[in-house]
């Protein structure tokens, strides 16, 4: 069957996901989820000048200093929601540089696949082949993609009840209920709701649905792309 081919486009969002190979378990533990979180912080901006690992060697005063030089660069990408589940992750992504989401992913993958093999002295490929990007066209789109992610923990129970999803450590919902946070660019979603609250209403209400029919077959989830 043909693959289908979409560009990804400088200002524009994107579904972007990808699971383990085989389906195996890749965020197992907290240190493992935690080190995750902390790579795509690090490389959302232009063009790192060492590698998180080595970033990660470095002493306090080097490292300081390298952070600091990294935050005025500019991001190749904005991270708008993401959920880490115990063998996928989904992002909502909006491009912002030039072939920003393919260096980002590049990025992200090549550096924890090497921190996984390290750490269970293992060799290969941990991800399922290229990462998958649906194009969000529409702001509807945009909401319930943002919905059905944050749900996902809930979908597949993960968490046991919806209060338990909100503190969810490992899902970007927390911070859009924490101001603090530069990680995340929440504006996008929050700015169709009049408080933080108004979403945690929108996810409550499609929370028990979701999880009934335990995937969206919808455009949100519709057969993916292969980027290259």
């Amino acid at each position: 069957m043909p693959q289908r081919f979409i560009p990804l486009i400088r200002g524009e969002y994107y579904h972007v996901y990808n699971r383990g190979v085989e389906k195996r378990l890749i965020f197992s533990d907290i240190r493992s989820n935690q080190r995750f979180r902390e790579i795509c912080e690090y490389y959302l901006y232009d063009s790192p000048q060492i590698r998180y690992s080595q970033f990660m060697n470095l002493a306090t005063e080097p490292r300081e200093q390298c952070l600091k030089a990294l935050k005025l660069k500019p991001r190749i990408i904005s991270i708008i929601c993401y959920t880490c589940m115990p063998n996928h992750f989904h992002f909502l992504i909006r491009q912002e540089g030039a072939n920003g989401i393919s260096q980002y992913m590049r990025h992200i993958c090549d550096s924890y696949t090497r921190y996984f093999n390290t750490r269970h002295k293992r060799v290969g490929p941990l991800f399922q082949g290229q990462f998958k990007a649906i194009h969000i066209d529409t702001n509807d789109q945009l909401l319930h993609l943002s919905r059905y992610i944050h749900l996902n923990p809930y979908t597949s129970r993960l968490v046991t009840s919806f209060p338990h999803l909100l503190t969810y450590p490992w899902s970007s919902l927390k911070d859009y209920f924490e101001n603090e946070t530069q990680f995340i660019d929440a504006r996008p979603v929050l700015s169709s709701f009049r408080t933080p609250e108004k979403y945690q209403a929108f996810l409550k209400d499609r929370a028990d649905y979701q999880r009934r029919l335990h995937s969206i077959e919808d455009v949100l989830i519709e057969k993916p792309a292969r980027i290259f």
